[in-house]
């Protein structure tokens, strides 16, 4: 039988960690009053796991009343293109953690499948502006799946760009705000913007353009919790906090310098390439979340959040 003959189940989820739980908290309420079926994939290795956190995250996603897989998503293509081919929607939230390449693997999965709808994992900054050399290889995996998506048609393709996680800019290890050290480092110049987003918002604002009316499809979406330059970011930084930090201004040569030496590192790799500016920010007002008077998390908040907590 023809793939598009079959009886395909509704929307299936690959992923479950913080964006994932994000959308899923979202979307299952949803599709549940319009009486559409929800599957989400997880890692097998989590089902079986007797990890207390695993045992938990697992109950919690039975409980939204989803239908759970295990399923190895950097294994063989032709097993994912089995699967993909079963639903309408495929939405993509499994970030980096299955390794380079998996990106294209899942694409291709999808497109073989000729899913009627996807939303890759393109949740960051937007890839055409960067495009491939940015000392990022995994962006130029991400530049590569957007071409792979444009020079087709059977599956209709939406594009949900976010910039960086908002928590992100307050990982220790990314080093840009350190807390508990009291440094700032802006990247690039104090002027280089980033935009940022919560997982919560993007949760809620990818189950809106899901939903959205006339239907969005075959374009770019772009949502922002906030549009910062990392001048501001001290700014808020100090006002909030009440306190006096100790700011570096970390130049692109400098981080070029760094990567040269450590061309392997990870976060060496992120500091340089969100020290170039274009590509890793766009204008609020723009955005589809200004442009339905939908409320986001801007930094202040989410910085007040954390210190509340």
């Amino acid at each position: 039988m023809p793939l598009e003959e079959l009886d395909r189940k509704d929307f299936l989820i690959l992923g479950a960690g913080q964006l994932g739980m994000a959308v899923l908290r979202e979307l299952v309420p949803r599709a549940a009053a319009l009486r559409q079926s929800v599957t989400v994939v997880v890692a097998p290795r989590s089902l079986s796991s007797s990890d207390h956190k695993d045992i938990a995250h697992i109950e919690e996603l039975k409980k939204l009343g989803l239908e759970v897989l295990g399923v190895d998503l950097a294994g063989d293509v032709g097993a994912l293109e089995k699967l993909f081919a079963r639903y309408k929607t495929v939405i993509n939230c499994t970030g980096f953690v299955a390794g380079p390449g998996t990106q294209i693997k899942i694409t291709r999965a999808v497109l073989n499948a000729r899913v009627e709808r996807y939303f890759p994992w393109q949740f960051g900054v937007d890839y055409d502006v960067v495009g491939r050399g940015s000392g990022q290889p995994v962006f130029d995996e991400q530049y590569d799946v957007r071409q792979m998506l444009r020079t087709q048609r059977q599956t209709e393709w939406v594009i949900v760009s976010t910039g960086m996680f908002t928590s992100f800019l307050f990982e220790p290890a990314f080093d840009v705000v350190n807390l508990t050290a009291g440094t700032i480092h802006g990247l690039g110049t104090w002027a280089t913007k980033v935009t940022v987003t919560t997982p919560e918002d993007i949760g809620r604002l990818t189950t809106e353009i899901l939903y959205a009316m006339p239907r969005i499809a075959n374009e770019i979406v772009y949502l922002a919790g906030d549009t910062i330059s990392y001048g501001e970011l001290a700014e808020v930084i100090e006002r909030v906090t009440g306190k006096s930090f100790r700011k570096t201004l970390w130049t692109l040569d400098k981080l070029r310098a760094d990567l040269a030496q450590a061309p392997d590192d990870v976060m060496t790799r992120y500091r340089a390439a969100f020290a170039l500016g274009d590509g890793m920010w766009w204008d609020k007002a723009n955005t589809f979340n200004a442009k339905n008077g939908i409320e986001t998390v801007d930094v202040e908040r989410y910085l007040r959040r954390v210190l509340e907590a």
